[in-house]
């Protein structure tokens, strides 16, 4: 089968997701208000509450949620075939997925900007809060384990992105300054960025910085992940608009690119897909059910954007209307990458050492185990990559570059992001049990920091990859904390007496599917007698199952009293 015609049918469905669903949401069931308060005014402080210019707002937000997770995702669960994969992309996106980022900016805009967490404890009861953020705060420390091994891979496997990645910390810096504090316009100061960004990756293309690579192979990886620990925590406690900000907005414009490029690429290739369409039995992997949805997690659905959405999209929106561009819109892109992660991982793979691309594909996704690491992994997608970029004349060895540059930026946006939203939510845990000193902003990264570092470090067996161990682990957590997010949204909705089908249907399918793969995971783990990643998971199902029990009750009083109310109005 020909690859162009899955990148057809999905931008098609994004298409019509946006125009129809995301507007009947929006208008019909949210009721979203141009004229609305906001916190990002009512709340203003020039460090976390800042009104931002939608377009720039929806680059911070599109990066901070598009890392390398909707690569790292696809990139793994190909190896059950593609069409598993195509359909719980696009579909799972557009009926869940950016239902879910919508649903969780709204509230989180209509409640000062609160973390969804702390909005559970109203809607919920203040039970729920501490197991809510017991597993917000599960979700960002995995994803920054993983995430941390993840960089250090890819920046020993491809040292022409160093430069650029670092390059791009001192140009965002950069930007910022001026954006905020000269009278130079957004535009200017965009081209500015842009011009030093390319600049800085031909750099990179011809300039190898691989002088640390003994030192880190020696080490483990370790020197990378202490390098990257550190970046994480100075960028979570700088000001939003000097870092976090400008760069998102710039490696937006990265992201566009390279969506762009890859998509031409592969309508002037044309290649066919080499992958089965569905492999339901793998040696050495879990069953396609229900892996293949808590693998490619973030590419579909993913609780984790509710934490950004509301933790820091939400206090800087500057006007309601900007919700559904943002919130539905941005998760339609980050599918938009996951569908291109399963076309380069499908349909990447040419003839070459006198192999057919089918035979090629079997090599590497012959087995759970045949590409252990998830820089390997990853590997399908980057090499894939540059063979498209390669058919619109471009160097295959820039595009490899332009391509790796592009994970290992999105990650390091995701790394210090979740950083800063570890912070968040540790302050909140804080003011709920009294432990002021969580509410510092250096003691709450430091801990988020410190608690990633030790599971990016934890031993594991020869031959046994961290990242893989915890990718399975962090999935599960990340769409237990989504079907939360539905039943907060649904409590919201009945409360409001509004339709709520479009986020109940959803929340039954997801709850019983990663906690179904929870389990799975708990048992794997005691039986590899990886005690402290079964403590974790075990922690994790127990609060999601108390959060479930709080939640069904919370939704039989709200039914209840919704009969016995009158009418609300139509605001909010």
């Amino acid at each position: 089968m020909n690859a162009i015609w899955l990148i057809v049918a999905g931008l098609v469905l994004y298409f019509l997701g946006y125009k129809f669903y995301a507007k009947y949401l929006s208008e019909k069931i949210f009721k979203l208000n141009p004229n609305a308060p906001v916190p990002s005014h009512t709340m203003e402080d020039g460090a976390d509450y800042v009104p931002t210019n939608r377009y720039v707002l929806f680059g911070h937000h599109f990066a901070s949620i598009a890392g390398a997770a909707p690569i790292v995702g696809p990139a793994i669960a190909v190896i059950w075939g593609w069409l598993p994969a195509f359909l719980w992309v696009v579909l799972g996106a557009v009926l869940m997925g950016c239902v879910h980022d919508l649903s969780a900016l709204v509230l989180s805009v209509r409640h000062k900007a609160r973390s969804i967490g702390d909005i559970a404890g109203d809607l919920i009861g203040k039970k729920a809060m501490t197991a809510y953020l017991i597993i917000m705060f599960f979700v960002v420390i995995l994803l920054m384990a993983i995430f941390l091994r993840l960089i250090a891979g890819l920046l020993t496997d491809y040292p022409q992105v160093v430069f650029p990645a670092v390059a791009l910390v001192v140009i965002a810096i950069g930007i910022g300054l001026l954006m905020y504090r000269t009278k130079i316009g957004l535009g200017l100061a965009s081209a500015v960025g842009i011009i030093l960004m390319l600049l800085s990756i031909w750099w990179g293309t011809e300039h190898h910085y691989s002088l640390m690579d003994q030192f880190v192979l020696k080490s483990q990886g370790y020197t990378w992940i202490i390098l990257l620990v550190f970046y994480s925590f100075i960028a979570s406690v700088l000001p939003v608009w000097l870092l976090l900000q400008p760069r998102d907005y710039l490696e937006s414009f990265k992201l566009y690119a390279g969506l762009i490029l890859l998509f031409v690429g592969i309508m002037v290739t044309g290649p066919v897909i080499v992958a089965p369409a569905v492999r339901m039995v793998v040696p050495g992997a879990p069953p396609i059910w229900p892996f293949l949805f808590v693998t490619i997690a973030c590419g579909a659905l993913t609780g984790f954007h509710s934490i950004v959405a509301s933790g820091t999209t939400s206090k800087q929106i500057a006007n309601e209307k900007d919700i559904t561009f943002v919130g539905y819109g941005a998760m339609a892109g980050e599918s938009a990458l996951a569908l291109c992660a399963v076309v380069a991982c499908t349909a990447g793979f040419t003839a070459a050492n006198g192999m057919t691309g089918a035979q090629r594909w079997m090599a590497h996704y012959g087995s759970w185990g045949s590409a252990a690491k998830l820089s390997a992994k990853l590997g399908a997608f980057i090499e894939g990559s540059g063979y498209f970029l390669s058919s619109l004349g471009i160097p295959k060895q820039l595009g490899i570059t332009f391509m790796a540059l592009i994970i290992v930026a999105f990650a390091l946006t995701t790394l210090d992001s979740a950083c800063r939203l570890g912070r968040y939510i540790l302050a909140e845990f804080g003011r709920q049990h009294r432990m002021s000193f969580l509410k510092n902003a250096y003691i709450g990264s430091a801990i988020a920091a410190g608690v990633a570092f030790l599971l990016a470090v934890l031993p594991i067996k020869p031959g046994q990859s961290v990242g893989q161990l915890l990718w399975p682990l962090f999935g599960t957590t990340n769409q237990l904390l989504a079907a939360l997010v539905f039943a907060t949204v649904t409590i919201y909705l009945v409360k409001k007496k509004r339709p709520h089908w479009f986020i109940s249907i959803p929340l039954v399918l997801v709850a019983i599917t990663t906690i179904s793969a929870m389990i799975w995971n708990i048992r794997a783990y005691i039986m590899k007698r990886n005690f402290p990643l079964a403590v974790i998971g075990s922690i994790i199902l127990l609060a999601g199952f108390a959060l479930i029990v709080l939640s069904c009750g919370s939704y039989i009083r709200a039914k209840i009293e919704a009969k016995q109310e009158p009418e609300p109005s139509q605001a909010n």
